[in-house]
């Protein structure tokens, strides 16, 4: 008798313990709703433990995996929906989501066929923009606010795109909705923290990433953005702990990767950035933040043949970057060949803009190879001109993060010799078309172009102040077009040449 009712009073204790599947529902309805995916996918998969077959919570479950951006997991999710007889239009928008983070943007496309309300025409902008089609993407985006500018998704990715095409005026218009749509959400407040800080209020930025955080603990998302937010201020430490804190909640997410690796190669810490990068080597763009940074830690490590190799590789792919050029050429003087990295980075240590950094690296390549002009860089690396040449651009600089147009202006005018400076003379013409002064800017940039006609930057630049005025449409869709073609990858270029293609009609 006392066995049996052990017994019984195990089996009521389990049965107790045994998860409630609509409890589980309701709890991963609530942590979805606000917008803590991680927790809702957890509570839904605990409800389908009891439950597997429940057609609501394998909806919900495919919603929040596609939240996450684990593309498979959706995709299997919704392979047993369809296998359970489930057939709907939105049931295919979400198949066609999954397809685009499972890198088949085609796939995609042929999911959502032709028409169809905002959130298909949100999704095709999607897939175009995964094609590196952004003209096609801001068509879709444009064709989706006229037939549902009320869709809170379709409005942000709107949103973010204007951003990232520099196009601020109609980024803010669209913000304004964001915020009618949804005041309180988490994508609202770090659209506005980003449209901020892209303009230089930071202050404005910090208090909206602030918020976000504050209302969303469980995002890393507002904390990565307060930690570059904090990077750029030059608050390192700060930074280093805002990371810290988004590492406990998802370390393995590409942002807390991206800032842990940033804010090492900083600190001079370059075994941790081996050590975060290391089995990535294979995976890494060589031209991205991660890429070159892994490079130049080999090099601080005592393996400069393969960071020569990374460098060169990222170079041939951006030709633009001075960052790639600099570190190219120290790698190509770490392994004795000294007159590549003198010719490597004289296009950096000729410039009025050049620093210290660049000029050391220079004398030092060319007293190695026994090249006679190491007397000129010395000269010049002495001279109190190069100061003030510094001070000169880091005011200019200054302004330009401020939006002070008419003080870079000033401050890029006083440097000697600018006016034979291509990239001086880029900046200038950036500047001076938000002046409204056009004839001036187009002035600027093409003279830049003519002294570097197959330089992407100063391709775009030319392209840019055409299409802000307004001018020249056809050569500035030609020059807009060959700027991608040397620079594929870059997304500023990719979303200005889509407004390009717009403007030309």
């Amino acid at each position: 008798m006392k066995r049996a009712l052990t017994i019984a009073a195990l089996l009521a204790t389990a049965a107790c313990s045994r998860a409630d599947p609509a409890a589980q529902l309701a709890a991963a309805q609530h942590a979805f709703a606000a917008e803590d995916y991680a927790a809702a996918r957890s509570d839904v998969l605990a409800a389908l433990d009891a439950d597997s077959d429940n057609r609501e919570m394998l909806l919900l479950l495919a919603r929040t995996q596609l939240r996450l951006g684990d593309g498979d997991g959706a995709q299997s999710t919704l392979s047993r929906l369809e296998d359970a007889g489930v057939h709907t239009p939105e049931l295919m928008r979400l198949k066609a989501e999954a397809a685009i983070l499972r890198g088949q943007p085609e796939a995609a496309l042929t999911l959502l066929g032709q028409g169809g309300d905002a959130e298909a025409w949100r999704l095709r902008a999607a897939a175009h923009g995964a094609l590196d089609d952004a003209p096609a993407a801001l068509e879709a985006l444009r064709r989706g606010m006229a037939v549902g500018g009320q869709n809170y998704d379709l409005v942000h990715d709107y949103a973010a795109f204007l951003i990232a095409a520099q196009d601020f005026e109609g980024a803010g218009v669209t913000l304004q909705t964001l915020k009618a749509l949804g005041p309180k959400r988490l994508d609202t407040l770090m659209i506005a923290g980003s449209l901020a800080t892209r303009q230089g209020r930071l202050e404005d930025a910090k208090r909206e990433f602030s918020a976000a955080a504050d209302a969303f603990p469980a995002r890393v998302e507002p904390l990565t953005a307060l930690a570059s937010l904090a990077d750029m201020s030059g608050q390192v430490d700060a930074a280093l702990a805002l990371v810290a804190r988004a590492a406990k909640i998802a370390p393995a997410h590409l942002e807390v990767i991206e800032l842990t690796v940033q804010l090492a190669s900083e600190k001079g810490d370059w075994e941790t950035v081996r050590k975060t990068l290391v089995g990535q080597e294979t995976s890494l763009d060589p031209r991205s933040g991660n890429g070159m940074t892994y490079a130049e830690a080999l090099l601080r490590l005592g393996h400069p043949e393969q960071a020569r190799a990374m460098f060169a590789q990222a170079l041939l792919l951006s030709p633009q970057n001075p960052y790639a050029r600099l570190m190219l050429a120290e790698a190509q003087l770490a392994v004795g060949d000294a007159a590549s990295a003198l010719r490597t980075v004289r296009p950096l240590s000729d410039s009025v803009l050049a620093g210290p950094r660049e000029l050391d690296l220079a004398l030092r390549a060319a007293k190695a190879a026994g090249d006679p002009m190491a007397a000129t860089i010395a000269a010049r690396l002495q001279s109190p001109q190069l100061k003030l040449n510094q001070q000169f651009a880091a005011t200019g600089q200054a302004a330009f993060n401020r939006q002070d147009w008419k003080a870079a202006l000033a401050a890029y005018g006083q440097i000697p010799g600018h006016e034979n400076d291509a990239e001086v003379l880029r900046r200038m013409a950036a500047a001076a078309v938000r002046t409204g002064d056009t004839d001036a800017a187009i002035g600027y940039a093409d003279r830049a172009l003519a002294m570097a006609p197959r330089n992407a930057d100063m391709l775009h630049t030319a392209a840019l102040v055409r299409l802000e005025a307004g001018r020249d449409r056809e050569q500035m869709l030609r020059l807009m077009r060959e700027a991608s073609h040397l620079d594929p990858a870059n997304r500023l270029f990719r979303a200005d040449l889509a407004r390009a293609v717009a403007a030309a009609g």
